[in-house]
């Protein structure tokens, strides 16, 4: 990457300053991006400090230099949060009515060259863009959290989308060291929630049917196959388990089954308040003696020595970092 002043916006509006749009404007901050943030929550600045500090944190232990730093200013209004904006970063809460009567208020007070993102987790941007004017301008700029530590963002477009909104906004992801995956096509839940959806179901399933707690099931995961998912993927990982045949040999091994009734993916338990308790309950005996702060340090310390590493061997999130610990004159 080159340290190009146009693969960042000069100033952006973070319009919803909770988990992820903290985290967005820390990235953002924290890469030279001046940011404007509008939130009527009288603790957004509380919010944006502390998960900051933690961006910051994180960043160092990295070696990533966070000394120059763009300017934040808390926004009186949504319309002068945007007014000066090439980047719009919409993060409200996930509800198509609170999205639309939000983005349309973007859309009326954004330059006309601004590029609206919603952060959204499921819904497309043919669904966001009622009351939208100018919807060629609008994608999906889907993060995962933490927004400041994970590279990946789902770009997805609109077929009002033009080509050029999406490649200056890969360009901009690329430039606060994301790594920008473009949806082919419109799809609820886009990619990677999907999976987490499928995933999730199952879980359910094993809580509900008295097979697995939440911590074993957790367990599962980061003793598991998890490690494997964080540095190779899905198909790479059974790649390999197809030994020298590849892939071809796996499918021939293990794909009949498929057809096995292993999983319920189509289907859901009720969510009953006893299964809620269970749930909660289960959760609150495996992490209830840290705080969230806590466990959120204890993520980031860990994500931190997993992108060192995949860094010093140039492979998956780590040749994301080149592009985190550049910037642009």
């Amino acid at each position: 990457m080159s340290d190009d002043p146009a693969s960042l916006p000069s100033r952006a509006a973070i319009v919803g300053c909770g988990v992820i749009g903290a985290g967005w404007a820390s990235r953002l901050h924290l890469r030279g991006v001046d940011i404007s943030v509008s939130d009527p929550s009288p603790s957004a600045p509380e919010i944006f400090e502390e998960v900051t500090a933690n961006a910051v944190a994180a960043w160092d232990a990295l070696g990533v230099d966070t000394a120059r730093r763009g300017s934040v200013t808390f926004a009186a209004s949504l319309a002068e949060a945007c007014e000066q904006a090439e980047l719009v970063v919409e993060s409200v809460p996930e509800r198509l009515d609170i999205k639309h009567s939000t983005l349309a208020a973007i859309d009326a007070a954004a330059p006309e060259g601004a590029i609206i993102a919603s952060s959204t987790s499921g819904f497309t941007p043919s669904e966001l863009a009622e009351g939208v004017e100018r919807a060629e301008r609008l994608i999906v700029g889907h993060p995962f959290n933490p927004v400041y530590l994970l590279p990946l963002v789902e770009v997805v477009a609109s077929p009002a989308t033009t080509d050029e909104v999406i490649e200056r906004a890969k360009a901009w992801y690329r430039g606060i060291g994301m790594h920008p995956l473009h949806v082919r096509r419109e799809i609820p839940a886009h990619i990677a929630d999907r999976f987490l959806e499928a995933v999730w179901r199952e879980a359910l399933w094993l809580v509900n049917d008295g097979v697995a707690t939440t911590e074993e099931i957790d367990d599962a995961i980061r003793y598991g196959f998890g490690l494997r998912w964080a540095q190779m993927g899905l198909f790479e990982t059974y790649r390999i388990a197809g030994g020298v045949g590849g892939m071809r040999h796996f499918i021939a091994q293990f794909g009949e089954a498929l057809s096995w009734p292993w999983t319920k993916l189509m289907d859901t338990p009720e969510l009953t308040e006893e299964l809620i308790d269970t749930i909660a309950d289960q959760s609150d005996a495996q992490s209830g003696h840290h705080s969230i702060r806590e466990l959120e340090r204890i993520r980031d310390r860990n994500l931190v020595g997993f992108l060192k590493v995949l860094e010093e061997h140039n492979w998956g999130a780590g040749q994301s970092m080149q592009a985190l610990r550049d910037k642009a004159e």
